[in-house]
């Protein structure tokens, strides 16, 4: 919720979802499709492309593709992409720049290092770069936010993926395996037992 309220996304509008395949991209596949946004996401495994797909996408793309970019280009036309939620931004904001539409709103949820941009790419179409972490958000924020994930779960348009589950005693390997990853699928979880 507070990733696409940053966004102030309308419905109608078009929103990428790069890593979707993930815990908080399947969310914000699942909540935007509910906004009645067309939602596209990206993921390298088809395992990856076919969740993203059964939670919300009307489209994907395996971003390990050399011209996942032009394929994006070609199905989103000249007007290009209202909203980016990047899961990784220093490998993917030069492209992410190019891909929005005027007005357009890239929301950085993660980034793993530096990237060098060129400002001129954000002015041309009047776009925004915008950072997000929950843990700014006030306590009415996050009363609101999780009234409205209980309600989007008990009405079914918010189905929460499981991925991995981990004992306690194995938070060592659950760590090692999300930073090394191919990709994720669905929420890591830590059983405590």
């Amino acid at each position: 919720m507070h990733l696409l309220s940053s966004a102030r996304v309308k419905a109608g509008e078009s929103v990428l979802v790069h890593g979707a395949s993930g815990g908080v991209g399947l969310a914000v596949c699942q909540i935007a499709r509910a906004y009645g946004l067309k939602v596209l996401g990206t993921a390298g495994t088809q395992e990856g492309q076919n969740i993203i797909l059964q939670n919300g996408a009307h489209e994907v793309f395996n971003h390990r593709e050399h011209n996942y970019i032009d394929k994006i280009k070609k199905s989103v036309g000249e007007k290009g992409i209202d909203v980016i939620i990047e899961m990784l931004a220093n490998v993917n904001l030069n492209n992410d720049l190019n891909l929005l539409s005027h007005g357009g709103r890239v929301i950085v949820v993660g980034s793993r290092g530096p990237i060098e941009i060129k400002p001129r790419d954000t002015m041309t179409k009047e776009s925004s770069i915008i950072g997000v972490a929950l843990y700014s958000s006030t306590k009415e924020e996050f009363r609101q936010y999780a009234a409205a994930l209980q309600a989007g779960m008990e009405i079914g348009w918010l189905t929460p993926v499981i991925g991995s589950q981990y004992s306690l005693e194995k938070v060592a390997q659950a760590h090692e395996n999300i930073i090394h990853s191919s990709g994720a699928t669905g929420k890591m979880i830590l059983l405590l037992e």
